[in-house]
């Protein structure tokens, strides 16, 4: 802004600004705020709100049911995310091999991250069910006995992994290609000329320059994970007999069916906690996975 004073500049900006800092205020900063203070009481929407302090965070702490869903998510994650970045970069780095309509697979493998999760859960659901489901009709068709998949509590997870990946590898795909492509070329020739091998190549230069980028997709698809409930919700409703519940799962639960709004937003608090720890454990360790050419 040439010509403007310091003031009319933050005037200007406050003008522009105002709309969207009033609807995050509202929508967003006061329920925040509000969950903080109802977290230390007890209420169910209708009678009057009884602080209770500490009691809730201590009830979290103790209650089996926040256990199991807490075991079940990193479960979810410790089956999803390796699963998504390894068959992410896998289809990057056929994307971004200069081949005739690579352009139309790169649209094609999008398409699932902008369809709604209600619409893949279901298809998903469908195709995963153990008695007219198309996955253990084609296992069928090699001789094996596809599993009972959503129904069965060994396998539901695993289910919900699959439908989960799927949904998301285009836009994991979408963040490694674009490593990628900031890979410089040269690097590749002067390989290249001293004989390296593909595996060489991976290992010493596409990894290595990658580092980054793959630290922002572990970080990102983290918070994501432990967020999970859409799919869970839709495929399973937490079964059976519990062997998906997922924390979010239990704020749901404690907030809309049982009513209880207080110690549904302490879970979501603790939730808050754990995600903030892991995050910041992530951005500790920022310069361990960075890559410098230094």
């Amino acid at each position: 802004m040439v010509g403007f004073n310091k003031w009319t500049k933050a005037k200007t900006l406050a003008i522009f600004l105002l709309p969207s800092l009033l609807g995050m205020t509202v929508f967003v900063i006061l329920p925040i705020i509000s969950s903080l203070g109802l977290s230390f009481t007890k209420w169910d929407l209708i009678g009057e709100i009884k602080w209770v302090g500490m009691a809730n965070y201590s009830r979290v702490i103790k209650d089996p049911n926040i256990h199991g869903a807490l075991l079940h998510t990193l479960q979810f994650i410790a089956g999803y995310l390796p699963s998504v970045m390894i068959i992410s970069l896998g289809v990057a780095m056929l994307l971004n091999q200069k081949l005739k309509g690579v352009v139309f697979f790169r649209a094609l493998y999008f398409i699932p991250v902008i369809t709604s999760w209600v619409a893949v859960s279901m298809i998903w659901k469908w195709l995963l069910n153990p008695e007219y489901g198309i996955v253990n009709y084609l296992l069928s068709l090699i001789g094996i006995a596809g599993p009972g998949w959503l129904v069965d509590a060994d396998w539901a997870m695993i289910g919900v992994i699959l439908t989960s990946v799927w949904k998301d590898i285009g836009f994991i795909t979408v963040i490694y290609l674009a490593g990628l492509q900031e890979i410089p070329g040269h690097l590749y020739e002067a390989a290249a000329i001293d004989g390296v091998n593909g595996w060489q190549k991976f290992r010493h230069i596409t990894w290595p320059m990658l580092s980054s980028t793959t630290f922002f997709v572990v970080t990102i698809s983290l918070i994501n994970s432990f967020q999970v409930f859409d799919q869970v919700w839709v495929m399973t409703e937490g079964g059976p007999a519990g062997a998906t519940s997922v924390m979010v799962q239990q704020i749901y639960l404690n907030a809309f069916r049982y009513y209880k709004m207080g110690y549904a937003s302490a879970i979501s608090w603790v939730l808050f906690i754990i995600i903030f720890a892991f995050t910041f454990a992530q951005n500790r360790m920022q310069k361990k996975w960075g890559y410098s050419d230094e």
